[in-house]
């Protein structure tokens, strides 16, 4: 198996979302392994802080578009894409709900028009499209497994971000089988750390603000729920390690932390490290619709197919988050 420097250097890769919270860390990553970058985004939930650590570099060109529409509509003429890394999308529960046309549109119309651009145009592309782990829904089956087809309601508050990543996997799976394409589905678990959005609503973030504005942690139900958690630099080494991964057209992984925590959990590891010796409070809230009792990830296809796990315990990761946060607000 060829090295992450070896298979990224020099190829041109597209990310779309590339301003948002994964998409960023990609877009930085491949660089450094001396890939030419591509970054689209339009700034929905994507933030341009994100970008400022590489924007400048020379192999960098970024476009602000929308990807729900036609590529042909913002990409150069000619240009020819060795990989995409699909990653344009809400992801939180309060933006996603915010803009559901969007999401559904994105994960589904835009993953659809940008594969029949590249069947066009660069027919031996590698596409990683990133799913998420809430195609599990609210799970009967612990841990999810990747053949396991999940319990979601097909018309809840969450179904515009549910729905449309598993119409996203249909999607994919037909260019795949079909039209001979080259595709790989990453299933993504929750994930943390440098450049996560501190107001997007998600577990960590809210209890860092929180922590650090000196307010109660807010805790949905009773805080039994529980979620697994993933540091960003483990996240996207498993991604790039299926981009790389050859023979994996077809395959669908989770990448995650098979580490699992309560909510009530999480909230006192952060107060732990941000205020260890004042009183633990808590404002518990009622509990969301549609919210997942239980999240953890199998990773044993991760591990067997791409010899990947995280490595980033949840306490130094956490370190890490609340550092960024001091000094960058997010």
């Amino acid at each position: 198996m060829l090295s992450l420097q070896e298979f990224f250097q020099n190829k041109t890769v597209l990310v779309t979302g590339a301003a948002g919270f994964i998409g960023s860390h990609l877009s930085e990553t491949c660089l450094q392994y001396g890939a030419k970058v591509i970054g689209v985004d339009n700034f929905l939930t994507g933030r341009r802080e994100n970008l400022k650590t590489f924007q400048s570099n020379s192999n960098f060109t970024f476009i602000e578009a929308d990807v729900i529409k036609r590529p042909t509509e913002y990409l150069p003429e000619n240009v020819k894409i060795d990989v995409l890394l699909h990653f344009a999308s809400p992801a939180s529960p309060p933006r996603y709900q915010a803009h559901p046309i969007e999401t559904y549109l994105v994960n589904t119309m835009g993953t659809h028009n940008l594969l029949q651009y590249l069947q066009q145009n660069s027919p031996t592309a590698r596409v990683v499209f990133a799913s998420t782990s809430e195609v599990y829904g609210d799970p009967q089956i612990h841990p999810q497994v990747e053949n396991y087809w999940g319990n979601v309601n097909p018309n809840g508050v969450r179904s515009c971000y549910d729905e449309a990543k598993r119409l996203g996997e249909t999607i994919c799976g037909v260019h795949q089988r079909d039209l001979g394409m080259d595709i790989r589905i990453v299933r993504i678990f929750n994930t943390y750390g440098p450049r996560i959005d501190p107001t997007d609503g998600r577990v960590i973030p809210q209890f860092i603000s929180e922590a650090l504005q000196n307010k109660a942690y807010s805790i949905f139900g009773d805080g039994s729920q529980t979620r697994s958690y993933c540091y960003v630099s483990d996240l996207v080494d498993g991604i790039l390690r299926l981009a790389a991964l050859e023979n994996g057209a077809g395959q669908t992984v989770n990448i995650g932390n098979p580490g699992e925590y309560t909510v009530l959990q999480t909230a006192q590891e952060v107060h732990q490290l941000i205020h260890p010796d004042v009183e633990f409070k808590a404002d518990f809230k009622p509990l969301p619709k549609d919210d997942p009792t239980r999240r953890q990830p199998d990773i044993q296809k991760a591990n067997q197919l791409l010899e990947w796990r995280p490595r980033v315990m949840l306490r130094d990761g956490l370190i890490q988050t609340i550092m960024h946060f001091r000094n960058h607000g997010g």
